[in-house]
């Protein structure tokens, strides 16, 4: 299975922005975009360079692809994917991303971060609808319901996101029963639901290309 081994602190730092992938050190006076906010490498502090349309487009893509940690291959095939469903292609594309089980379980705050999500799912301590599901792009539906195994509900890391998860953060399509360690898929996300700071539509021109 291919996997970005990439150190998470120089994405932020070459992208300009937090994008939270090492959880709740992001929120920390450790986290290395707080401490260096510049680019890595010898020239990071002479500045950023002022980026082409082109670049501007390719630079927002690497960004989204971070965050929800996948690769080329797989992102180009969501959003091949996103461009055969009516709508906007650029609104398919996220409402996909927000709906694969790792980050459902990151935004339920099961994980810390989406990173972690990945590696409860593949260690096979995730279930929905009471069945084992260790694949991470598994897009939920509504009215299933998200639960770690019984083995699992006393996993310190658990434990430790669910008591740092951030109160005001709320997740309106999602349902969080954090007495068990569960989730209720209300209803699909929308454009509206998704709080990042992605400009959609330049990936869309990206591909366009």
């Amino acid at each position: 299975m291919a996997r970005n081994v990439e150190a998470k602190c120089k994405v932020c730092r070459r992208e300009g922005e937090k994008l939270f992938l090492r959880g709740s050190r992001c929120y920390t006076d450790k986290c290395a975009f707080t401490r260096r906010g510049y680019p890595p490498g010898v020239h990071g502090k002479v500045g950023r360079r002022k980026l082409t349309s082109y670049a501007t487009q390719l630079r927002e893509k690497q960004k989204v692809k971070a965050m929800y940690g996948i690769l080329e291959r797989q992102f180009r095939k969501i959003f091949a994917d996103a461009t055969k469903k009516a709508g906007n292609p650029g609104e398919n594309l996220l409402i996909a991303l927000e709906r694969r089980i790792d980050n459902v379980i990151y935004q339920l705050g099961i994980a810390s971060s989406r990173n972690q999500a990945r590696q409860f799912i593949r260690h096979r301590n995730i279930l929905v609808d009471g069945k084992i599901v260790d694949i991470p792009s598994y897009q939920v539906k509504i009215d299933q319901v998200i639960k770690v195994v019984d083995n699992c509900m006393k996993n310190p890391h658990v434990k430790k996101s669910l008591e740092e998860r951030d109160p005001e953060r709320i997740v309106a399509w999602l349902k969080l029963d954090k007495d068990n360690i569960a989730g209720t898929v209300l209803r699909l996300p929308k454009r509206e639901d998704i709080t990042l700071p992605i400009q959609e539509n330049l990936i869309v021109e990206f591909y366009s290309k």
